[in-house]
């Protein structure tokens, strides 16, 4: 089995660490998508227009 480069392990580490960070930006953004939608409807929900 041959040796991987310095070089080759360091660009292997940065596609691992950019999928993790692109997984959590995703999580992010649902969940505050899912807080906006919450905050919206909870929020229309206490104003009586008639």
């Amino acid at each position: 089995m041959r040796e991987l480069s310095a070089e080759a392990r360091l660009h292997l580490y940065a596609r691992s660490l950019s999928g993790r960070t692109g997984a959590r930006l995703h999580m992010a953004a649902f969940y505050g998508a899912l807080a906006l939608i919450a905050g919206i409807v909870f929020g229309t929900l206490s104003v009586h227009p008639f």
